[in-house]
C-alpha cells in the first residue's frame, strides 16, 4: 500500500509555491518570446485564439467555462482581443442577448504565426525532461488541481 508523503503544512515547503511561479514565469516566458518577434500578446489570448481556431462562433459564457476564467476577466480579456483585431463579439441571429465570439482573419493570421513560437516555448520549458517526467508532472498536477476543485 502507498503511503502519502507528509510535511508540515508550511505553505513555503509545499507545492504552492512551485505551481504558481512555474505559471507566473511561463506566461513572462511567453510574452516576451511572442515580444521578440513584434507580436503584441499574451499567453491568455494566445489560449483563446488557439480555443476560438478549433471552435469558432462559441458563445461568450460558454467560453468563461471552457478557458476556467470568470465572466468579468472574460469580458475584459475579449475587449482587448477586439481592440487587437483578433477576434469579433457577434449577436446571436436567435438570441439576441447571447453573444458568440470569432476569430477575425486577422486573429486567425497571427494564431498561425504564433503557434511555431508557443512550440518553441514549450519546447524550451520541458528541455531535459523525460517523457515519463512529463507524463508523471502532469499527472500529479491533475491530482492537485482535482484536490483543489469545489
Amino acid at each position: 500500500m502507498h503511503k502519502e508523503f507528509q510535511l508540515p503544512l508550511d505553505f513555503a515547503s509545499s507545492v504552492a509555491p512551485w505551481v504558481g511561479k512555474t505559471a507566473k514565469l511561463m506566461s513572462i516566458f511567453m510574452k516576451e518570446t511572442f515580444a521578440k518577434h513584434a507580436i503584441d500578446m499574451t499567453k491568455e489570448q494566445f489560449i483563446l485564439l488557439k480555443v476560438l481556431n478549433d471552435q469558432n462562433g462559441v458563445i461568450q459564457k460558454d467560453l468563461a467555462f471552457i478557458t476556467e476564467r470568470n465572466k468579468g476577466s472574460l469580458a475584459r480579456l475579449i475587449n482587448t482581443m477586439e481592440k487587437k483585431n483578433f477576434v469579433a463579439r457577434i449577436m446571436d441571429t436567435e438570441d439576441k442577448r447571447i453573444n458568440r465570439v470569432h476569430l477575425t482573419a486577422h486573429g486567425q493570421k497571427i494564431f498561425l504565426q504564433t503557434q511555431p513560437i508557443v512550440q518553441t516555448c514549450i519546447k524550451q520549458a520541458q528541455e531535459g525532461l523525460t517523457e515519463e517526467e512529463i507524463k508523471t508532472t502532469i499527472a500529479v498536477l491533475e491530482k492537485i488541481q482535482k484536490n483543489l476543485q469545489l
